[in-house]
């Protein structure tokens, strides 16, 4: 978190996670003057995460300042789930959760296949080797 650019907001965030391989990744927010194109810092830490060989994430945790635990946004909640899944802890203000109860009946690459579509996924990390 001492690495997080918000010059705009004043609330420098940090997250971290536990990759099933033993890896830890991290991840800060990045700011911009327009606001939509900012990052969270769970971003920079699904980045990290895909920039390290990729994996799954097992445990998760994200903290403002003051070291006070913060629940990812819908939309990082929904990265969350892409590289961790449903058994994915989540570290939230009121303890320690699974995934599936922070994003309850997520969407995930499970659905597309069901649809009949290219499901990413496995190819992804493939590809990326």
């Amino acid at each position: 978190m001492s690495r997080a650019y918000a010059p705009y907001s004043g609330f420098p965030v940090g997250a971290a996670a536990l990759a099933a391989d033993g890896r830890t990744v991290t991840g800060c927010n990045v700011e911009n003057a327009a606001y939509g194109v900012a990052l969270c810092a769970e971003c920079g830490l699904i980045s990290d995460l895909v920039a390290g060989g990729g994996g799954r994430l097992t445990a998760f945790t994200c903290c403002g300042r003051d070291g006070e635990r913060l629940m990812p946004c819908g939309r990082c909640r929904q990265l969350l789930w892409e590289h961790g899944g449903p058994d994915l802890l989540v570290d939230t203000p009121s303890g320690i959760r699974p995934m599936s109860e922070v994003l309850p009946d997520a969407f995930g690459a499970e659905d597309l296949a069901r649809l009949g579509r290219p499901a990413g996924g496995d190819h992804q990390e493939e590809e990326a080797n």
